[in-house]
């Protein structure tokens, strides 16, 4: 069965996650590569800057948040309630060790999206139950983007999204060569930093990772 609490969040938003990457070499302004992610086909965009603070960090993301209203996608800011607030941004994205989301779901309200991490299938029970839309849930390769992230096997995957009706989100070094390995997970769709972000042709990327998203999103679940 579906939630009525799911704030402005589609299952066809998580289709491509992009989280943006303040470490990833930048020759143009953040927002301009985000622009160009959304014309190559990001379905949901999270403002992800662990090296930026206070109103640098507001700055950038007033910025971000102005492309993806004019492309009508939501924006997701991670692990800042008061940021998100201030902004008025679509909602946020809790870890396993931020703000807990039913905390977050009552500094929100029931109208904003929240997102939290998940890598076990009661993890994601709880998530569900405190007031989250969707589940992140990885690492499911090996990757760089997050120093303590661990990797999961697809069979947990798999437990993790038929635990709760809500839709999730793989995440964790997903690449156009390993994606899709994910088909048939029960997934609903992909979140990458890197392979888009860290591309020199950054719509390129973000449309070549759309198309694969879109077989694994529509592959059955086994």
């Amino acid at each position: 069965m579906e939630r009525e609490r799911t704030g402005n969040l589609k299952r066809e938003a998580l289709l491509l996650y992009a989280i943006t990457d303040s470490g990833a070499e930048r020759d143009r302004p953040l927002a301009v590569r985000v622009e160009d992610a959304l014309k190559g086909g990001a379905t949901c965009v999270q403002l992800r800057e662990k090296k930026l603070t206070g109103e640098d960090l507001y700055r950038e993301a007033e910025q971000v948040l102005a492309v993806c209203r004019s492309y009508h996608v939501p924006l997701i800011i991670n692990d800042d309630v008061e940021l998100a607030l201030r902004l008025d941004a679509d909602g946020v994205h809790v870890g396993q060790k931020d703000m807990e989301a039913k905390e977050a779901r009552r500094r929100l309200g029931p109208g904003k999206i929240v997102g939290v991490s998940a890598r076990t299938a009661e993890q994601a029970v709880k998530a569900w139950e405190d007031g989250a839309d969707y589940l992140g849930v990885g690492a499911v390769f090996p990757t760089g983007s997050k120093a303590d992230a661990r990797q999961i096997d697809h069979e947990t995957l798999r437990r993790v999204c038929a635990a709760v009706p809500i839709p999730a989100v793989a995440i964790g070094g997903i690449t156009e060569e390993n994606a899709l390995q994910l088909a048939g997970s029960g997934i609903s769709g992909i979140a990458v930093i890197s392979a888009i972000f860290a591309k020199p042709d950054v719509q390129a990327a973000a449309a070549r990772l759309r198309a694969l998203a879109g077989q694994i999103a529509g592959a059955p679940q086994r």
